[in-house]
């Protein structure tokens, strides 16, 4: 449902393959120019070994990264010292085939991101793999978690293993770039929050034109947490910016019928290990006027909680409404392994 880019399947693909291939650094990356870069082991450096998963956060340091170990092939970017896309920039990119060593992996890219804000947050980073004609061949997704204000970090991104025959790789580029403030970040695992509750948005659903996204709350503390209402919204473009003219409205029953956010609040009592669920729904109609595309939201459950950013992608066309529904009771909610609150 929602716009943002997914990994695909096969880079999903890649990662599991790519935990089981042994993974040392390399002495030294090699140039953008092409050629073998000389290394002594196999699959891109970032991926640990013996079965590890893969690391989640790249180096934060001013040294050059370590540059993709094995033997994969350098390829020339278009520049590799432009500017940086929303303060990402492509360093390197590196072809890895059949002589490379590493099974389920094609390409991989290095890249530095710079967090140009005043705090820290975590980054989604989408960048898409073109073909000579510049055409997409795939997409893939990094994370990237708690990079301080004005510090620089340096990692790489995979494309898996191409399947049939799909067009050679000739460069790489910044499709994506989405931030939340660290503090904020929505999580639907790991370890729980000081508050005790855990906050998240799901992927959704679309169908003609109709977008509903659930936000999710879970009591991972120790106490009872008490609902009674709609959560508070608040709507954020690209830059972090209020957006203006929208009407978040209670109920979703003004933008569809059946999506399950109608009908009045009612008192909601969660228990350590339950879970509560309020929808999101909107239209993407566009008529006269300009269309609204909102990335982020904040979200508050309770009015005395802690503000949390989700990023649902909102594009409400010209029809500046999005309709919140009351908190409601998870009961299909099953709590995996938990940990306790901090």
């Amino acid at each position: 449902m929602s716009n943002a880019s997914r990994t695909a399947p096969a880079v999903l693909a890649a990662a599991l393959l790519l935990a089981a291939c042994g993974s040392e650094r390399a002495s030294s990356g090699g140039d953008a120019g092409g050629g073998p870069v000389r290394a002594g082991a196999l699959c891109p450096s970032e991926f640990s070994r013996y079965g590890s998963p893969p690391s989640s956060a790249p180096s934060e340091s001013s040294e050059p990264p370590a540059g993709p170990s094995g033997t994969p092939t350098a390829l020339p970017l278009p520049s590799v010292t432009g500017p940086a896309e929303n303060g990402v920039k492509i360093t390197a990119l590196f072809a890895w085939g059949p002589q490379s060593g590493c099974a389920g992996v094609s390409y991989s890219a290095d890249f530095e991101l710079i967090n140009e804000q005043t705090e820290a947050a975590t980054y989604t980073l989408t960048f898409g793999f073109q073909s000579a004609s510049g055409g997409p061949v795939d997409n893939a997704e990094r994370t990237v978690e708690a990079v301080g204000p004005g510090r620089t970090v340096k990692g790489s991104v995979v494309m898996g293993e191409q399947v049939g025959n799909a067009p050679e790789v000739t460069g790489v580029k910044v499709t994506k770039v989405r931030s939340v403030p660290e503090a904020e970040a929505s999580s639907a695992s790991g370890t729980c929050p000081k508050s005790g509750m855990r906050l998240y948005a799901d992927e959704g659903d679309a169908a003609m034109g109709l977008r509903v996204v659930g936000l999710h709350l879970v009591n991972c503390g120790t106490r009872p947490i008490q609902l009674d209402g709609y959560p508070k919204l608040t709507i954020q473009d690209e830059d972090h910016h209020a957006v203006e003219g929208v009407r978040i409205l209670q109920g979703t029953d003004q933008i569809g019928t059946g999506v399950g956010g109608d009908g009045s609040p009612e008192p909601v009592t969660l228990r350590p290990g339950e879970a509560a669920v309020a929808g999101l729904a909107w239209r993407n109609t566009t008529q006269a006027g300009e269309p609204v595309n909102a990335p982020y939201v904040r979200v508050w459950a309770t009015p005395a909680a802690d503000p949390v950013m989700v990023v649902p992608e909102l594009d409400l066309g010209t029809t500046g409404k999005l309709g919140v529904g009351p908190w409601r009771k998870d009961d299909t909610y099953r709590e995996p392994a938990s940990t306790p609150a901090m």
